[in-house]
């Protein structure tokens, strides 16, 4: 097998947890400010987002109120459709930094294995990224993302796998064109343009390796079935149709961005939805107590923190955390292409062991 072979590959392992959950928290996050401008029905909707409404116990972020620039933390937990929300691990996450003075907005993936210590617990513990929610909720989630790339995390936004069947089937379903046969769990769309309804676009979304393309291909699909759902959503139909997708994500969604945040978000913070650039934090694939794992390079670190920092108005600040500290252990790690033995000098745990949250 050749390097170039191989970057692939390990290029193919970063890319591959962007999936269906990427598609459906940004849906999620847009279809509360594209609804609650239009201030319809406000007493149901009021209602409605009570239920989504979850600040763990924190004090609520009045950043957005203010007008500055703010970061929301995405993430797609992976308890499937059975409606559960507030356990799982967080099998998507995003880091996007919204800025009303420049409508700039720049969204970050982070890969859910990626080594990061969890910040929470009474005892250092270095895990894989997505265990974060799992184990400390929101609260975790947000705190380990901060320490990871040194940024302060104002919001979240969570929401599982079953919203996306709702979302479709609440806007009557969605116009696609494909290029390809996509055959994914019974179902299939065959090459050309075709109205899907929530079943067919969640297998249209989540089919990978049948694509000649890989993963890329099915981040494709994906976003087209997000551009698809806030096309009719933009319609004046699709404006009508927002109470009743409000109560059907109620279920799969929970944030901490108020129903006054929302519509700020929507006014205020409209320009944004104009300038967006998505970004993936690059990491290395490492092998860490017989599991796989993502590390990023300091210096990767380092230019992710910065660059976040810039796009909220903040200076730039060394990073130092658990990450930086073990890369100082792992400097001919980062310069072996074929190497995938990282030491982490005992400080990550075997999945849940030692949690003492």
């Amino acid at each position: 097998m050749d390097q170039q072979t191989r970057r692939d590959q390990h290029g193919n392992k970063k890319r591959k947890h962007l999936g269906l959950k990427i598609t459906l928290t940004i849906v999620a996050l847009l279809v509360i400010g594209v609804g609650a401008v239009f201030g319809m029905m406000w007493h149901q909707t009021q209602s409605t987002f009570n239920k989504i409404y979850d600040n763990n116990g924190a004090k609520h972020d009045t950043t957005i109120k203010q007008k500055k620039p703010f970061s929301i933390l995405l993430l797609g937990a992976d308890t499937g459709a059975d409606g559960r929300i507030s356990r799982g691990n967080s099998d998507t996450i995003m880091v996007v930094t919204i800025n009303p003075n420049t409508h700039k907005t720049l969204v970050y993936s982070v890969a859910r294995d990626t080594m990061a210590e969890m910040v929470g617990t009474k005892s250092l513990n270095v895990q894989k990224l997505n265990a974060a929610y799992n184990i400390g909720e929101s609260k975790m989630a947000k705190a380990s993302v901060k320490k990871l790339v040194n940024v302060p995390i104002n919001y979240y936004a969570a929401i599982n796998m079953g919203g996306l069947e709702k979302i479709v089937d609440a806007v009557d379903g969605i116009t696609i064109t494909t290029s390809i046969d996509v055959t994914f769990d019974g179902t299939t769309i065959t090459k050309g343009k075709h109205h899907l309804n929530g079943k067919q676009a969640l297998a249209y979304s989540r089919m990978r390796y049948q694509d000649p393309r890989g993963d890329y291909g099915r981040q494709l699909r994906q976003q087209q079935v997000m551009m698809a759902v806030l096309k009719k959503l933009a319609t004046p139909s699709g404006i009508t149709k927002y109470n009743t997708l409000m109560k059907e994500l109620e279920p799969y969604l929970r944030t901490d961005i108020t129903l006054d945040d929302a519509v700020k978000l929507a006014t205020d913070y409209r320009g944004n939805l104009d300038n967006v650039t998505s970004k993936q934090l690059e990491e290395k694939s490492a092998t860490i107590n017989g599991s796989s794992y993502q590390v990023p390079s300091t210096e990767t670190l380092q230019s992710v923190s910065d660059e976040l920092r810039t796009q909220l108005g903040l200076s730039k600040e060394t990073l130092s955390n658990q990450n930086t500290r073990l890369n100082k252990l792992n400097a001919a790690f980062f310069n072996d292409d074929n190497s995938t033995s990282y030491d982490t000098d005992g400080a990550v745990t075997q999945y849940y062991t030692n949690t003492t949250y």
